[in-house]
């Protein structure tokens, strides 16, 4: 804490930043009214407030992501007209929010390297990016794909992220939830290292003891408006309490339960082992709240997936009310709070009622149907015994605060009547009004004979709330505390005297096991080009031995044609699905492309009514990616939507120009375009040449590094500073213009403007580019494969040409290959996750 003196000298400081009369509204919803808050140098300014108070929309306004209805903001005494997150990031603000924005689809380096400026990773690079990681304590490593992360891994690959920008002001979104106490303790010294240098802090928390411990002065919102400003050391936990819920709370923990001990038990646990844990035995009496405590990762949220009937095996004995349940009844019958709600516990594109319902569809109507009326009626009770804080049922869940979409988590576990509920860090993120009803309803359920088992990484929490607390070590219990001994001293030393080991049987169930260098290998995009390459040899070989022409040069140059007309659509097909979109437009653009040229390329024509055509064509592939991305963004059209409107226009004006074949292509020009060096096609080598350069400004440049973010997560991306609009409809236009490079050789193959043709190059494209290992969810793939794919959709054209068989084979093996390769990438890619939760 700061004394009187240093107290004085930060009110004289000029404010890093501040915010002056602050108003953001959400429809008919107010989320800030008139809120002002000035962040000194040098100081811990710590925020506090109920789930959904503002906290979040405010330190959204002060990082550039949310843009205010009225309001100024003044950063360094400069007022900032409209701050953008690039241009916070330039000025030196950086934020670590409570769900980390991260890209789960880019490796660990690949992320510092899109939000971290290159000024700030002096030297070498990777060694600059590893001492990035090490200062916060992140052991992730720089090619591990981020998605495959633990939670607390991504929050300390955040807060690396916003410490090595070296900030003028830190803004900390709750973030000590999912850490473990080393962890906690390492943030701790480095927030007050940097406030020594001068750096300004916002710590947001819904934790007192935090506050105490790190904050100079606290804030207080509640719903929406400003409650207080005050010094820490001028102001009680009471008083703090009162600001924060409007109320002075009586208690946060309800009574426990006493029970004689001779009562049978609800729960028994024997033996249950399981990938991270071993060997775990413990009972529940009705009333009886267990806990689960231990240093973060030592099997605690393992133990409750295999609890819940989600983990892929377990072994030993389960039962619940006196009867032994299986996997498949526990997962049917069991309640499960997730800690990482924004991934496992909420469908993020459906509404509250219907987060909320999914459990209790069974008894809201008869038989299939669902009675709207009973379903509003019981969601709606169940939330607001929770004091969920929403517009209406049917606001999306994306606009909730953090904590109400937790509550809403519970709402929906408590609606489904379960057997046993279990409950992974319950209150992460929870404010402290609403821990107390959490704490009440906890209570309810076990009172009710309902099995309740909670893991936290808050030792104080489940002494407050636990009757019996059983301590992992290693995946093994260390300890067993009831009554009198569930104390957060007893908890936290048994977790870290403990010299457990494991036992030879768990070392069998991890025998095996990937080792982490293989897994990155098998989860890298170049896998698949590997498996391409492969396949494309065997099948190759194959052909060529059945019949020995496949090799004379005329079949060679006529296969590297046919790769390079679909080649070059197939390559920005790539770009599309890479933003996480799709270009259905691009056969019918190529079609149309050959149409308009029917009119240049013809016999007789001067040189400069070619370079007209040439130009006019490139226009108008530009002009339709234009189209497309606008569309998307702006029409807030669906990519398939926006491009199957341009696929049918495009038909449309391809009839209008040539309602028959016509305008036959000059032999000058499609000699030109089909110019040979040997048996290889120049235009085949300026396939090849462009799908490695697209790669390697896809791995080295900003621009890739945009298109892949903005497909991995685009709203982490935009928080990031990438200009996502822009990017996509930039992505497009290359769609486009990728699109026009294949219509230049499908109009020398097909000699003539045949409004007919180019449609099948959509799905064509769409195959090559799935087999390249590509994700149609976006994110991750490479342009090399998508080469490697066209060529072996080619191949399998030609093949049944030399074996002898029907054209219907010809799409029998192409959707059979594609069909492997999906399942061949997920497996591979599914091995190198279960590798890497299994070593956690």
């Amino acid at each position: 804490m700061i004394n009187q003196s240093q107290e004085t000298a930060l009110t004289a400081a000029p404010p890093t930043m501040a915010l002056q009369g602050i108003s953001k509204s959400y429809a008919a919803v107010a989320a800030l009214t008139d809120v002002s808050l000035e962040v000194l140098p040098g100081e811990v300014h710590a925020l506090l407030g109920e789930n959904g108070a503002g906290k979040s929309t405010l330190m959204g306004v002060a990082s550039g992501t949310v843009i205010p209805d009225r309001g100024t903001i003044t950063v360094l005494g400069e007022a900032v007209d409209e701050l953008t997150p690039g241009l916070a990031t330039r000025m030196g603000i950086a934020i670590v929010h409570q769900h980390p924005a991260v890209l789960p689809d880019m490796t660990v380096a690949e992320n510092i390297a899109v939000a971290v400026p290159e000024r700030f990773l002096h030297g070498d690079r990777r060694a600059a990016m590893r001492r990035v990681l090490d200062r916060v304590g992140c052991t992730a490593h720089l090619q591990d794909r981020v998605g495959n992360l633990s939670i607390a891994q991504k929050h300390l690959l955040e807060l690396a992220k916003a410490m090595a920008v070296e900030p003028r002001l830190l803004i900390l979104d709750e973030p000590t939830a999912p850490l473990d106490r080393d962890s906690v303790g390492l943030l701790f010294d480095l927030v007050r290292s940097a406030a020594r240098q001068g750096t300004a802090v916002v710590y947001i928390t819904h934790r007192l003891a935090e506050v105490r411990e790190l904050a100079d002065r606290v804030t207080v919102l509640r719903d929406g408006h400003h409650s207080g400003t005050a010094v820490v050391g001028d102001v009680t936990d009471e008083e703090l309490l009162a600001m924060i819920v409007g109320r002075r709370l009586e208690y946060t923990f309800p009574a426990k339960q006493h029970t004689s001990g001779e009562e049978p038990p609800v729960l028994t646990v024997e033996g249950l082992s399981g990938d991270g844990f071993s060997d775990v035995s413990f009972t529940a009496r009705q009333g009886e709240i267990i806990g689960v405590a231990g240093v973060l990762g030592n099997g605690q949220s393992e133990l409750l997936r295999a609890l819940a009937g989600l983990a892929a095996w377990h072994s030993g004995g389960i039962v619940i009310g006196g009867r032994r349940v299986n996997r498949r009844r526990l997962h049917r019958s069991s309640a499960y709070m997730p800690a990482d709600r924004h991934h496992e516990g909420l469908m993020m594109s459906m509404s509250v009622r219907e987060n909320a319902a999914l459990t209790a569809l069974d008894r809201l109507g008869a038989g299939r149907f669902v009675s709207r009326r009973r379903e509003v009626a019981v969601v709606g009770a169940e939330l607001a015994g929770l004091n969920v804080k929403a517009a209406t049922l049917e606001t999306p869940i994306t606009s909730l605060s953090g904590g109400n979409q937790q509550k809403v988590v519970m709402a929906r576990s408590l609606l489904g009547k379960p057997d046993i509920l279990l409950a992974d860090e319950p209150t992460q993120g929870v404010d402290v009004g609403a821990r107390a009803e959490i704490y009440r309803i906890l209570r309810e359920v076990s009172g009710s004979g309902v099995p309740v088992v909670v893991a936290s990484s808050d030792a104080k929490e489940l002494e407050g709330l636990c009757d019996r607390v059983i301590v992992l070590s290693r995946g093994h219990v260390v300890a067993e505390l009831a009554g009198d001994e569930v104390t957060e001293e007893r908890m936290i030393r048994a977790a870290i005297e403990s010299t457990a080991h494991k036992r030879a049987e768990e070392h069998r169930t991890t025998a095996g096991r990937l080792s982490p260098v293989w897994r990155r290998r098998l989860e890298g995009d170049y896998t698949p080009v590997l498996i391409l390459a492969g396949v494309m040899l065997l099948l190759g070989a194959y052909i060529y031995a059945q019949n020995d022409r496949y090799l004379l040069p005329f079949n060679v140059t006529s296969v590297m044609l046919l790769v390079s007309a679909l080649g070059f659509i197939a390559l920005g097909q790539t770009v599309a699905l890479m933003t996480g979109g799709i270009d259905l437009s691009v056969g019918p653009l190529s079609g149309f492309l050959v149409v308009v040229g029917s009119f240049f390329f013809t016999d007789g024509q001067s040189g400069q009514m070619l370079v007209l055509g040439l130009v006019l064509m490139a226009a108008l592939a530009a002009s339709t990616g234009l189209v497309n991305g606008s569309l998307i963004r702006f029409g807030k059209f669906t990519p398939v939507a926006a491009t199957l409107a341009t696929y049918i226009a495009l038909q449309g004006f391809s009839y209008l120009l040539r309602d028959t074949p016509g305008g036959l292509i000059s032999t000058t020009v499609t000699d030109v375009i089909t110019l040979t060096i040997g048996p290889v096609p120049i235009a085949f080598i300026v396939l090849v040449v462009l799908a490695f350069g697209m790669e390697f400004l896809l791995r080295t440049t900003r621009w890739g590094r945009n298109i892949r973010a903005v497909g991995s997560d685009e709203e982490s991306a935009r928080r990031l500073g990438v200009r996502s609009t822009r990017t996509i409809i930039a992505g497009y236009v290359v769609v486009s213009l990728f699109a026009f490079l294949g219509a230049l050789i499908l109009l020398a193959q097909l000699g003539i403007g045949d409004p007919a043709q180019g449609v099948s190059y959509t799905l064509n494209s769409i195959a090559a580019v799935v087999l390249g290992g590509t994700s149609l969810l976006g994110g991750r793939g490479t342009f090399v494969g998508t080469l490697l794919g066209t060529g072996l959709i080619v191949q399998l054209l030609n093949a049944t040409t030399f074996l002898g068989l029907s054209q219907t084979w010809q799409y029998l093996f192409q959707g059979a290959l594609i069909v492997i390769a999906a399942l061949v990438y997920s497996q591979a890619r599914g091995t190198g996750r279960t590798a890497e939760s299994a070593t956690r």
